[in-house]
């Protein structure tokens, strides 16, 4: 990588570790900062490497972009959790566009459906389960179309065979289903940390892949 990009991701690790602090120590005002500006450099890094393929990259960065909307949006008052839940959505579309546009693998894509067919069969399962029985009820649908995109991303990453990517994925997958589990099942003890510091390597494990996928 350029000097520029490395730049951009010590940036990014930087924010990230302030970010998880922030969760840890219960300090939104710092969050409010540090969670975004770790997108921010990410973005900055996906576009400062140089990538195995520009057309990928276009896409992978679309996705990084409407990540960033959605932690943004998930930052604001519950209203817009839907707004939130929609951006990410959009966000994993393009980055199973992204993948899918590098060369693939069936068997690799084949490894890939049966680890989300086991975890959407049971955490993915018992997370819908809460969601139409309870007071979010209203939500079923999008969190069964997010589980659908979400699954078909790590599928895709699984598809390029790249470790690299199908970590990434899987700890992007994590992320989710953490949050998820916290928000409509029960309330993890460290929950809230888990999601970030899934989530942040997660996304750094897609941006790495841009250069070497």
């Amino acid at each position: 990588m350029s000097s520029l990009a490395w730049a951009l991701a010590a940036l990014a690790a930087a924010s990230a570790l302030t970010d998880w602090w922030a969760v840890a120590a219960e300090r939104p005002s710092v969050r409010h900062v540090a969670k975004p500006a770790t997108l921010v450099a990410l973005v900055g890094v996906a576009l400062a490497v140089d990538p195995a393929q520009a057309d990928v990259r276009a896409w992978m960065v679309a996705g990084l972009i409407l990540s960033l909307v959605g932690d943004v949006v998930l930052m604001l008052p519950e209203r817009w959790f839907v707004g939130g839940l929609v951006a990410f959505l959009l966000g994993h579309v393009a980055y199973v566009v992204g993948l899918q546009l590098a060369p693939t693998d069936l068997a690799w894509t084949l490894i890939g459906i049966s680890v989300v067919g086991a975890a959407a069969g049971t955490i993915g399962r018992e997370i819908v389960r809460r969601v139409a029985a309870g007071r979010h009820r209203a939500l079923t649908g999008p969190v069964i179309a997010y589980l659908v995109v979400i699954s078909a991303m790590v599928v895709s990453a699984f598809g390029t065979t790249s470790l690299v990517a199908a970590v990434g994925a899987l700890l992007f997958y994590a992320s989710d289903a953490t949050l998820a589990w916290n928000r409509f099942v029960e309330p993890l003890r460290y929950g809230p940390l888990a999601v970030m510091v899934t989530y942040h390597l997660g996304q750094a494990g897609l941006v790495a892949w841009i250069a070497t996928g």
